[in-house]
């Protein structure tokens, strides 16, 4: 199956530079290989079918037109060993708690700024900072971040390390859940030989988090999940965790703020809401705070919510921390909060403001990775070794215009591990978005979200640029193997 599977010069999950299995997939590597090659092909074909039976769907948007895709899945699962997964798990709770500090640090004394660790001026002129909303609010438990997405990946040395924050709103939690779902239906084989870390009860963390954050006093809360609508890319994702945990599922039309407290319309009248877990940007929240254009949102909320009477989760100007020129510093971030050394640091990156790194970055734009510092979803972004001339020059341009909304990184070589598409077995880049839920106690989700370059040589693993998802098994220590 593996002949002409080639694991140099990159770090690769499953194989050993000499084809030969790792300890932990020891025993999928045997599995597989008692299946033929027709029958690995219609239980591809039937993980695909069942995606789209399941309207396992996401949105991409090109020149305002909107497509439906199913997420394509590939069945080779990361398997992550019970130590590595121990570290992974402590740097996520180190980085969170830094990031959580920093965010009421930036909004009300700025100690890090006073200290002349980070920039002020790199506060003042992010996009995302909104201190005329959120500026000496006081948020329950002290708790900018209910919800992180952290995305990580491995170098060539097998060396984990922290490609990017998402603080606002991290999506992706229920394509965990299906891939889990649909492993499990159509490889059931698998599971009888390993011992892996479930997610049955993980929603009930999830659940329990977002009620830590109703104010103090308040008995039986009511939380509701606030959606754009089904029109959102990542709409799927609002109403599996609502429908999991419970949630009622509103949009800003089914909300109202009277005398700053906020209330859900039912056939019953009016009912009294009291935290808010929101899947909308801060700019359509509030048209009376934010953009006054806005239909997502609810006129009033930010009086509410600075009046303590509503919590809203992730907390409002959380972009300021996770922003890519901001992502440099969370290394001092750990240093200054929590005097520790970060358990797993960032990947190297240059700030192009600096003219000295500017200019070191210009002489090797065709070696490196220039992304905007306001971009996600693999927008905006350059990939140096992959990249034509003219991609290159244009972004000389870009960055010798506006160098503040640019950083550059080396081009990482990616940890790949094999994909199987319907033919045959190549090696594709992943990373792994961690998740990490945050209320009274810190709960990292065993696993997270695996997500694949399908495109043979691509480095770019967002589903809205071809990636897909795979299984992420976390083995349980001591467990079989």
């Amino acid at each position: 199956m593996f002949q002409s599977y080639n694991v140099k010069p990159f770090f690769d999950e499953m194989l050993e530079a000499s084809g030969k299995p790792k300890n932990h997939y020891q025993k999928f590597y045997e599995m597989l290989h008692t299946f033929t090659e027709e029958e690995l092909k219609e239980k591809h074909d039937m993980a695909q079918l069942s995606f789209l039976r399941q309207g396992i769907t996401f949105t991409v948007y090109h020149n305002n037109v909107g497509a439906e895709r199913t997420m394509p899945f590939d069945f080779v699962p990361i398997i992550i060993p019970p130590e590595d997964w121990e570290t992974i798990e402590r740097g996520m709770i180190q980085r969170t708690e830094a990031l959580n500090r920093f965010l009421d640090d930036v909004y009300h004394d700025q100690r890090i700024v006073e200290a002349g660790i980070i920039p002020k001026e790199l506060i003042d002129s992010n996009q995302y900072y909104y201190a005329k909303q959120v500026q000496g609010l006081k948020v329950p438990l002290n708790n900018h971040i209910f919800m992180a997405g952290i995305d990580l990946i491995r170098d060539e040395n097998g060396n984990y390390l922290v490609l990017e924050d998402n603080l606002r709103n991290p999506s992706g939690m229920s394509y965990v859940y299906q891939n889990r779902y649909v492993m499990r239906q159509i490889y059931p084989e698998f599971f009888a030989k390993h011992s892996v870390e479930t997610l049955e009860h993980q929603m009930t963390y999830l659940h329990e988090a977002i009620m830590d954050h109703a104010a103090a006093g308040v008995e039986n809360p009511r939380a509701v999940l606030l959606t754009p609508g089904m029109y959102n890319s990542a709409y799927y994702d609002h109403v599996f965790l609502a429908q999991q945990m419970g949630l009622q599922l509103v949009e800003g039309r089914d909300l109202i703020v009277v005398n700053d407290i906020v209330y859900m319309k039912t056939i019953r009248g009016l009912e009294k809401v009291h935290i808010i877990y929101r899947r909308i940007d801060d700019d359509f929240l509030d048209p009376e705070a934010f953009r006054e254009d806005s239909t997502l949102g609810v006129p009033g909320l930010l009086s509410a919510y600075r009046n303590g009477n509503v919590a809203i989760l992730n907390g409002i100007g959380n972009g300021v921390a996770d922003d890519k020129a901001m992502y440099i510093y969370v290394p001092d971030m750990i240093r200054f909060y929590l005097n520790e050394e970060p358990i797993i640091d960032n990947v190297k990156t240059y700030r192009l403001e600096d003219p000295v790194q500017r200019d070191w970055v210009l002489s090797r734009l065709s070696e490196l990775v220039v992304k905007n510092v306001g971009a996600s979803g693999g927008y905006d972004m350059l990939i140096g070794p992959h990249a034509s001339i003219e991609e290159i020059e244009t972004f000389r341009e870009k960055i010798l215009e506006a160098p503040h909304q640019y950083i550059a990184q080396p081009t990482i070589q990616l940890s790949r591990a094999p994909a199987y598409q319907g033919e045959e077995f190549y090696p594709c880049h992943v990373d792994l978005r961690v998740f990490v839920i945050r209320g009274k106690e810190t709960h990292v989700f065993p696993g997270g979200l695996s997500r694949v370059a399908l495109k043979k040589g691509s480095l770019v693993v967002n589903s809205s640029q071809g990636g897909g998802g795979k299984d992420t098994w976390v083995m349980k220590l001591g467990g079989r193997s």
